[in-house]
């Protein structure tokens, strides 16, 4: 097993367990059936956008954990991509009930508060799953834009631990030459420690074999 402190590649937590990923997966699948069953099939180029900004946003995050093992800047680059994805995707479903004259649910909104405590505890896509084809368009795009807000809210506070473990760790040839350094530290201090143990015993081993050869009258 690898000895953490000399650790090069980073241990990444799981894509798939981040909050921030369940969401864009939900987010995804929403905005999937949200194209489906309130845009036009042809002729709206809002379709792909939508579409498109919903799974770059779900996928940079998953290329961007991968690659964090060896690139903390690539990480921090690939995720500031996912969140300016989701704000594209945001700012389509704003769009959409705003040229619809549909209310944007503010906290004077009646269902607002409901809506918050539904999206904050419920992060995998089969809590949302049932709903997809039930849900009107209102109700679809307020979820969506609480969903966009919240998981830029997670990124955002990710991010900033990533750029300060950047700034107090360093990339990847930062960490080599730590792991390098440190190996060979520990290399030194154990024959250093070998010496102060080896060296005093063969002294004692060098003077019982003199004393035994003057015993039995051979020179040395």
């Amino acid at each position: 097993m690898t000895d953490p402190r000399f650790q090069v590649l980073k241990r990444q937590r799981p894509w798939r367990d981040a909050f921030y990923y369940q969401k864009t997966e939900v987010l995804y699948q929403m905005t999937y059936v949200f194209c489906q069953r309130f845009l036009p099939a042809h002729g709206d180029r809002t379709v792909d956008q939508m579409v498109q900004a919903a799974r770059s946003g779900k996928q940079n995050i998953i290329e961007g954990t991968e690659d964090g093992e060896t690139s903390t800047e690539m990480h921090i680059k690939l995720l500031n991509v996912a969140r300016s994805s989701l704000q594209e995707l945001r700012e389509d479903y704003r769009d959409y009930l705003l040229t619809r004259h549909l209310p944007i649910w503010t906290p004077a909104h009646d269902r607002y508060k409901q809506m918050q405590d539904f999206c904050r505890q419920h992060n995998r896509l089969e809590d949302y799953q049932p709903f997809l084809q039930k849900w009107n368009d209102e109700e679809m795009a307020n979820i969506a834009l609480t969903l966009c807000y919240m998981t830029d809210t997670m990124l955002n506070r990710h991010l900033k631990s990533l750029e300060e473990e950047f700034v107090t760790q360093g990339g990847i040839k930062e960490r080599m030459y730590a792991a390098r350094t440190g190996y060979r530290q520990e290399q030194d201090a154990e024959l250093a420690h070998l010496r102060q143990e080896v060296v005093p015993l063969l002294h004692q081993e060098i003077a019982r074999l003199k004393q035994l050869l003057a015993l039995h009258g051979i020179p040395f």
